[in-house]
């Protein structure tokens, strides 16, 4: 057996793009065989998977999978929109989905990516594409109930979790909802404080007319403009998409959204 040496190693992944550790797997595979090693690195596809690495990805899908106690909300990426519509990288999102599924609530990006990496590699040397699984998240249910929607064949996807009162047409009107309003919030209750005393000091400083305001009569004039950015950003508050006349506070009282997630292809994190 022929001793692999660090400088082997280094060569190897000069000449492929491949990770350390495959190389030092392919070269003692190949008996230090270097022409060997190359060969097995391009057949199993990491070679040309590695190279690709480097190339920016910022097509692709984000996509859901919900069922009676749980949802699940991922991000493909890879590099133009043409690859992002074959029926190849549709079943990956689905094979990654089924895979996210399996695994504990929560942030499961690094878990999931962990899981699939042999299915990731092998679709980046079959689709020919740079490809990344840039986030994933699931949630687990108690008694509460799981929609999802996606818009743009997956541009933009919607997950949300409600309890109380709910049907399917009034949880499909609330996904497309949330899909075109993209609130930031569930309720007031949720805007942070130093997000409401931010809004205040901005409304405050853009309207020279309350520079001399006495303090009880500005707070008064400063709810009221707080009242109207609630209304934009609070989903329970917002214009209902279906008729503006509405809120979904007004027209389901008795849903709870627990907890929404909008997510867009490439958008900042």
């Amino acid at each position: 057996m022929a001793a692999i040496t660090a400088k082997m190693v280094s060569e190897l992944r000069e000449k492929t793009g491949a990770g350390m550790m495959d190389c030092k797997k392919a070269l003692t595979a190949a008996d230090g065989d270097m022409e060997l090693a190359i060969e097995n690195l391009r057949k199993s596809g990491i070679a040309k998977a590695e190279k690709k690495s480097g190339r920016s990805t910022n097509q692709g899908k984000v996509w859901t999978k919900v069922s009676a106690d749980s949802g699940v909300i991922i991000e493909m990426l890879c590099e133009t929109d043409f690859a992002a519509k074959t029926p190849k990288f549709g079943a990956l999102v689905d094979t990654l989905l089924d895979g996210a599924a399996t695994l504990a609530e929560g942030d499961i990006t690094a878990a999931l990516n962990e899981q699939q990496a042999a299915v990731i590699t092998s679709h980046i040397a079959t689709i020919g594409e740079n490809m990344q699984l840039r986030r994933a998240q699931k949630w687990q249910g108690n008694g509460s109930t799981f929609a999802s929607y996606h818009h743009m064949d997956g541009r933009v996807s919607v997950m949300v979790e409600v309890e109380g009162e709910s049907d399917a047409e009034f949880l499909n009107d609330l996904c497309l909802h949330i899909a075109a309003f993209n609130p930031r919030y569930i309720s007031r209750d949720d805007v942070p404080a130093e997000v409401i005393a931010k809004e205040k000091e901005i409304a405050a400083a853009a309207d020279p007319k309350l520079a001399n305001k006495p303090a009880e009569m500005l707070e008064k004039i400063l709810s009221g403009k707080m009242n109207r950015f609630f209304a934009e950003n609070c989903l329970v508050e917002q214009a209902w998409v279906k008729d503006d006349k509405t809120t979904m506070a007004k027209l389901k009282p008795n849903a709870k959204v627990k907890r929404f997630v909008r997510w867009a292809v490439g958008e900042e994190l």
